[in-house]
């Protein structure tokens, strides 16, 4: 059995590839580097500018963001920080939310809107282009799908954006992206918990890209939490950590991209890691993998 104490390393998870972008298959998300509600400035923004520059040297080499963090906060300290950015490290964003306030989020995915967020996005992560640029959502009732993904391709084609990815999508909406641009990604909300999006994990697997969990460390049912606690408690670790552990295991195109703000619960996600689940551990947490 291996245990969280071996050297913390996010290339202890293996690797998976966006396009031609290969990453440690444990990233960094960046949401939690912001205020209350995802709104805002952080309430230690040194220590968040800490986390941003520890995660490399954990070898996280691919950390996810979007515009409407903060909105705008964590991008723009990601480019102060890492800017000019170490070779290999890929940056992924979002866009198609607008914020009026704490846990406030209104889809917008008009092709107009789009641009404007890529825009920003850009100058806030002093890049020239996004390596990977996800619409964050499917949920605009007022613009067609095709509209929103259409416009994406077409910034692509500008050499804006190297690789799009979607997120928070079905199968179906996934499918009809597919038709239109080539997408290298899906992210969508998964835990031990919540698996209503198996279906479009399976998807991802038969495409062959990679699936980033949102939420991982949730717990959103009394058997998962159960589960999570006996297992942590044979392996010395974390509820958490083998939350991680357990969605590494689950499928080869997982990557998990938890976020924090706080340095030593960074160490504590990247250890994970190194945590090798047993068989008796898989039953008991229904892996599939």
């Amino acid at each position: 059995m291996t245990t969280p104490q071996q050297l913390p390393s996010a290339a202890n998870a293996g690797t998976v590839s966006f396009g031609d972008l290969n990453v440690n298959r444990l990233g960094f998300g960046a949401m939690r580097i912001t205020g209350e509600g995802i709104w805002g400035e952080p309430k230690n923004p040194a220590e968040a500018r800490r986390v941003l520059v520890r995660a490399l040297e954990l070898d996280v080499n691919l950390i996810d963001t979007a515009n409407s963090y903060g909105p705008e906060v964590s991008e723009r300290l990601i480019g102060e920080t890492l800017s000019p950015y170490k070779a290999g490290l890929v940056i992924a964003t979002k866009g198609g939310y607008t914020r009026t306030g704490p846990n406030k989020w209104k889809p917008d995915l008009k092709p107009e809107h789009l641009r404007a967020a890529l825009e920003g996005s850009l100058k806030r992560l002093k890049l020239e282009r996004i390596d990977v640029y996800q619409l964050h959502n499917a949920a605009d009732p007022t613009v067609p799908l095709a509209d929103a993904i259409g416009e994406l391709a077409i910034m692509q084609s500008e050499g804006k954006i190297r690789h799009v990815g979607v997120s928070n999508f079905t199968v179906a909406q996934l499918k009809e992206a597919f038709s239109i641009v080539k997408v290298v990604s899906v992210q969508n909300r998964f835990n031990l918990g919540d698996r209503t999006s198996q279906s479009v994990l399976e998807e991802c697997e038969r495409l062959g890209i990679p699936f980033l969990p949102w939420a991982p460390l949730g717990k959103s049912n009394s058997d998962a939490t159960t589960a999570l606690s006996n297992v942590a408690r044979r392996h010395g670790a974390t509820t958490g950590q083998i939350a991680i552990a357990a969605l590494l295991a689950h499928s080869p195109a997982m990557l998990p991209i938890p976020g924090t703000s706080r340095v030593a619960h960074l160490e504590e996600n990247v250890a994970a890691a190194g945590i090798e689940l047993t068989a008796q551990d898989r039953r008991e947490l229904s892996l599939t993998a």
